[in-house]
């Protein structure tokens, strides 16, 4: 999958928008195979010795960016844009702007639920209890964002405390406390989401272990009570 990526990721290049792509092998795993001409950009491998969680690994990452913007993706993206980078890059240097974001697809070509409101017990409820939908859009998954660096590291990255789940939404809420906004590029690519913590029972306790950090935590409330 991840060498799938790179490969679409060097064909959407035709302009040199990526400078770096960090590659982290969060499990055992042999190096990437580089192709006869090498990629149109640098790549970096880190290969952690114990599993980190999802916002640690994206803070390791960040550590290597020397570039204006830096860019969280997932490896299960399928790039399905033509003037995707131009878009974002567009939208990322807006000010005031904490982080740009593209439409993200399904594979059936629907639209994905990546945008929504921020994650309250209540909020919950409506959701998946009452299967009403809100037009709010407090934070965006973070499969896909262009972030600019100075916003990054002024945030200081990702809270590290989530293992994984609900990293996104405290990042987002965080931003936007800071008067930062988060802004859609009319880009579209194509996510085919596992949504595992519906399936799995390690990655299910992941997610409730995170939604009870998110719950008594700061961000959340101080997000809400300035709403």
């Amino acid at each position: 999958m991840v060498q799938q990526l790179l490969a679409r990721l060097a064909e959407s290049d035709h302009n040199g928008w990526i400078e770096r792509v960090v590659v982290t092998h969060n499990l055992p795993a042999a190096a990437l195979e580089q192709p006869a001409g090498g990629w149109s950009f640098a790549v970096s491998e880190l290969f952690n010795t114990t599993q980190a969680g999802f916002g640690t690994n994206h803070n390791h990452a960040f550590a290597h960016c020397g570039s204006e913007f830096f860019c969280v993706l997932n490896p299960d993206i399928e790039l399905a844009s033509a003037e995707l980078w131009q878009s974002l890059v567009r939208e990322a240097a807006v000010p005031g702007t904490g982080l740009a974001y593209p439409r993200v697809l399904n594979p059936d070509g629907t639209v994905q639920d990546n945008e929504r409101e921020a994650v309250t017990p209540a909020a919950l409820l409506r959701r998946h209890l009452l299967k009403r939908e809100s037009d709010r859009i407090d934070w965006v998954s973070a499969a896909f964002w262009l972030v600019p660096a100075a916003v990054y590291r002024r945030l200081g990255g990702f809270d590290e405390r989530f293992f994984m789940y609900c990293e996104d939404v405290d990042f987002c809420l965080r931003l936007r406390l800071q008067g930062l906004t988060v802004r859609r590029a009319e880009a579209a690519v194509v996510h085919d989401a596992s949504r595992n913590s519906r399936r799995q029972l390690r990655h299910l306790a992941w997610h409730v272990r995170s939604l009870l950090r998110l719950w008594s935590g700061p961000a959340l409330w101080r997000y809400r009570a300035a709403d």
